[in-house]
């Protein structure tokens, strides 16, 4: 009886890039199929690793299904995460702007004072 790369891994309880890997590396032999997915016979598999008991893979399943929730999780954060940073980056663009605005202001109105001469800033006259 031949496994795909997915049943392999449930057999033993482990992930398709533990078992991927251990036929990259010789430790298992497999036969790649037609369409590209692994042919691993149990005997092969079980050579190496031995198979899970029925409440050992019930566990697994279940800490996948967790793993995934938490993957999505994961996910929803990030996205949120990025818009936050999106959004601070762009009221960094607006404070920038805003101090050189109000740089530009105080520079011009500076430049109106010293612009009068001293019997007109004495006595007030504009």
């Amino acid at each position: 009886m031949a496994y795909t790369l997915g049943e392999a891994a449930k057999r033993v309880g482990k992930s398709k890039a533990t078992i991927s890997k251990a036929i990259k590396n010789g430790k298992i032999s497999a036969i790649k199929g037609e369409n590209g997915a692994f042919q691993i016979e149990a005997v092969e598999l079980h050579r190496v690793y031995s198979a899970v008991s029925d409440k050992q893979e019930e566990a697994v399943q279940g800490e996948q299904g967790l793993t995934q929730e938490k993957s999505n999780e994961l996910i929803e954060l990030r996205v949120k995460l990025q818009a936050a940073q999106e959004q601070i980056e762009d009221l960094k663009e607006d404070r920038d702007f805003l101090r050189k605005q109000t740089t530009n202001l105080l520079s011009y109105s500076g430049e109106n004072k010293a612009r009068k001469g001293f019997l007109a800033r004495l006595f007030g006259s504009q």
